[in-house]
């Protein structure tokens, strides 16, 4: 797991928290705020994905 990957991981779960703590305190703000930070984290993870594949198709040559 590379750094992308971790980081996208950790804020996707802490967007999802946050999330729930809206939908909890009855906070719109709160809520969206989590899903954009799930969404920021799903893209980093992804990109982290990418350059995975990217490392071991180099690395296999």
């Amino acid at each position: 797991m590379n750094k992308n990957q971790t980081h996208g991981a950790i804020k996707d779960i802490a967007g999802k928290v946050q999330e729930e703590t809206g939908k909890l305190t009855g906070s719109k703000e709160q809520q969206a705020k989590g899903l954009q930070k799930q969404v920021a984290g799903k893209a980093e993870k992804m990109l982290g994905d990418a350059k995975e594949v990217v490392k071991d198709a180099v690395g296999k040559r």
